[in-house]
């Protein structure tokens, strides 16, 4: 046996041997971060609850506004248009495992001339079939499928996660609706308020107990509650065109079919008091199971799409190692031909060639090997970008836990800030009607009270926006 054919033999067992190795066997919390037991943050439950977290909310309205989003989003319905796309891709790729048949028929006419013989005519029909199979020895073909099956569960994995986030827009609008017409609420209320102390001090003026300026500070005070008045309106509206744009409806600004609708267009007023001081947002809801940081990993439909894109890589790189072993493939050709179409069915005329080869790649002027180096770092660069996904994550969980309770906080010091204000209101009125405080000291008063009414509303819907980050940051189900 010569050196050659030896040579030639070990290479053939080596690349058989190779041909046989599968992509790594990935774990999703195979990270090169150092995962906590638990979360820094301290909660109630250990085990994340599979409830719906829009439900948990209690709002019908909101749930109904939740439904028709998803239904006719346009986003959505384009992320749903993309898995359609990679299943369709799938089919594609994995097209190759099969045998490949076509028909051919045809028609030739030929017309001969010949000096002093005059001229020949012949008409030739054909009816050929081709057959064409690369024998998938080494599973190239099928890493190449399992790569495109991978990018379309990946696909899958988006869809819900665009629907989560989808989701959570919809109730982080809603409640930032709720909270508009609640500060426009608050400063309609401030503009009546004003008035009433405008006609005081300009009835003062008129029985000479005030002088003219005080008179320009409580018009200059009323003007101002009137502005902020109109840009509490301008917010509705702003917010009201946002839902509708979500939702999939014109931005007309009204959501008439759904929500109830007050005196002035575009106005909110579903889940909300009709009159009284108690004008407030919801409260989220207590009991939170927050889970364990490893769970995370299999929950969020982000971090299993971006998994499941690192092992389609994996498989895609696999793949693409094997265009270096030998492949093997079967081509057959058949059919018959003859000058008259109706011998073409007379099963005596047909003939068949079958070929079997094989091609070993020798010299491809590095496309190989590039196509190798290319995908190993797409493997790197999915690796990462799935630590990266997974890091955030975590980050985002970490911050609405902590927000929570900073939230609360500051919730109950402003609800205290607005007890206060309203009583220190009363007692600055009735000291100004009596001589004893001067006009800014009402006016500032009123502007207390006012300022803290809305920074109160603000950080109830911050509580709520957060309470949603949360559910959005811990996935699961809308």
């Amino acid at each position: 046996m010569s050196g050659f054919v030896k040579v030639w033999i070990k290479l053939w067992i080596l690349f058989a041997v190779s041909g046989c190795i599968n992509p790594p066997e990935r774990q999703p919390t195979e990270l090169h971060l150092q995962l906590p037991k638990t979360w820094s943050v301290s909660v109630d439950f250990d085990q994340l609850a599979d409830q719906s977290w829009v439900a948990s909310l209690g709002d019908p309205v909101l749930s109904k506004l939740v439904d028709e989003a998803l239904t006719d989003n346009f986003d959505l319905r384009s992320t749903a248009a993309r898995i359609e796309a990679a299943i369709a891709q799938a089919r594609i790729d994995g097209s190759g495992l099969w045998p490949q048949l076509s028909f051919a028929p045809g028609y030739q006419y030929s017309q001969i001339r010949s000096a002093g013989f005059g001229s020949a005519q012949f008409s030739v029909f054909e009816a050929l079939f081709n057959l064409s199979w690369e024998i998938d020895v080494w599973g190239r073909i099928r890493d190449f499928r399992q790569a495109a099956a991978e990018e379309a569960e990946a696909a899958h994995f988006d869809y819900q996660a665009a629907q989560l986030s989808l989701a959570a827009r919809i109730a982080q609008n809603y409640f930032a609706l709720q909270e508009a017409v609640l500060q426009t609420h608050v400063a309609t209320r401030s503009v009546a308020d004003r008035s009433v102390i405008a006609d005081l001090v300009q009835g003062r003026f008129d029985r000479g107990l005030a002088r003219g300026l005080d008179v320009r500070l409580a018009l200059t005070d009323l003007a101002n509650a009137k502005s902020q008045q109109v840009q509490a309106e301008n917010r509705v509206q702003l917010v009201t065109r946002q839902l509708e744009t979500l939702l999939g409806r014109y931005p007309d600004g009204s959501l008439s079919s759904i929500l109830e609708i007050s005196g002035q267009p575009g106005t909110v007023v579903a889940a909300l008091p009709a009159a009284g001081n108690d004008w407030t947002l919801p409260e989220p809801p207590q009991a939170l199971a927050a889970g364990l940081p490893s769970e995370l990993l299999t929950r969020r439909p982000d971090l299993i799409a971006a998994f499941t894109r690192l092992r389609a890589a994996d498989a895609r790189l696999q793949s693409t190692q094997k265009l270096l072993l030998p492949r093997i493939t079967l081509t057959a050709a058949g059919g018959t031909r003859d000058t008259a179409l109706t011998e073409l069915i007379d099963p005596r005329a047909v003939a068949w060639n079958v070929f079997a080869g094989m091609a070993q790649p020798l010299f491809t002027g590095g496309r190989i090997r590039g196509n190798i180096h290319l995908n190993a770092a797409r493997v790197e660069e999915a690796l990462n970008r799935y630590q990266s996904v997974a890091l955030n994550a975590f980050r985002e969980v970490e911050q609405a836990l902590a927000a929570e309770e900073w939230l609360r906080e500051q919730e109950q010091a402003l609800r205290e800030a607005v007890r206060q204000t309203e009583a220190s209101q009363e007692l600055a009125l009735y000291a100004y009607r009596h001589g004893f405080i001067q006009i800014l000291t009402l006016l500032d008063s009123y502007r207390s009270k006012f300022n803290a009414q809305s920074a109160h509303l603000a950080v109830k819907q911050q509580l709520l926006n957060n309470r949603i980050n949360l559910y959005l940051a811990l996935g699961g189900s809308v």
